[in-house]
């Protein structure tokens, strides 16, 4: 069964304490995984997940699934390299996959606003992390086509919005970077994932009003063939598949409701 295809595996799942990487997590959950680690920069949020997971798996979590937080600051640029061999470090046993969801503010600014200190910024957690993330996997992974790395993308990345200058050309490497490394690493897996617009918690850092987050959302949902934006239990399916089809490399996974074609 299909489902079965992540009971008993080990996966590290950074930026699973909140939006679509917690959706992963909960589904690797209920998929049966035996071991999940999940990254975030700060370990309260990490403590809290971890306890909500708790709530809501109370069968499963510390019994058919360990959980297992690991803290790891992917916006600091002059330590980025050795937190990411940190937090692999941290995990004694090889992984079967590693996903990447991990986000930060927006950063959506008009071009003239945009200076190089922020464009290297804004690229820090979206580019630089996942680059040596999926780098280092490899020493990680279990060596075989069973074995992923699953990055995320946006759609800005094919199709740009006005303001997102700073943040469209990063998403937009990352699909050379995706085919690249499974080029890399064969033969485990590289792909990812281009989410359009989902209603996590990132856009609470861009629209501090929830008024104004809102209308965004109800302007995005019109640019959506299926006139609403995603919900993370769905867009979290694109990460499952990625992991379980072993057919499955260098490839683009869309979830973004149609928005490619409006």
């Amino acid at each position: 069964m299909a489902t079965r295809k992540l009971s008993g595996t080990s996966v590290l799942v950074i930026g699973g304490t909140s939006g679509i990487g917690y959706g992963v997590v909960k589904g690797l959950v209920e998929h049966g995984a035996s071991n999940v680690y999940i990254s975030s920069s700060r370990q309260s949020k990490i403590d809290s997940t971890i306890a909500r997971l708790r709530e809501t798996y109370p069968d499963d979590i510390d019994t058919t699934t360990r959980v297992t937080g690991i803290p790891c600051d992917l916006s600091d640029e002059a330590n980025l390299e050795s937190n990411v061999k940190g937090l692999y470090a941290a995990i004694p046993n090889k992984l079967d996959h590693v996903v990447f969801t991990a986000g930060d503010t927006l950063g959506i600014k008009p071009l003239d606003q945009v200076d190089f200190a922020f464009f290297k910024q804004a690229g820090m957690v979206r580019f630089f992390a996942p680059f040596l993330v999926t780098k280092y996997a490899r020493d990680h992974l279990v060596p075989g086509v069973a074995s992923s790395v699953t990055l995320t993308t946006g759609g800005v990345s094919e199709k740009p919005n006005p303001n997102w200058s700073a943040i469209t050309p990063y998403m937009t490497g990352l699909h050379g970077m995706c085919r690249q490394f499974a080029l890399e690493l064969a033969p485990i897996r590289v792909n990812i994932v281009s989410p359009g617009a989902v209603r996590t918690e990132l856009w609470d850092g861009s629209f501090k009003d929830p008024k104004v987050r809102d209308a965004a959302f109800q302007q995005y949902a019109k640019k959506m063939t299926t006139g609403q934006v995603g919900h993370v239990e769905d867009v979290a399916e694109s990460y499952l598949y990625s992991m379980k089809d072993k057919n499955c490399t260098g490839t683009v996974i869309r979830s973004d409701g149609g928005a490619f074609l409006l």
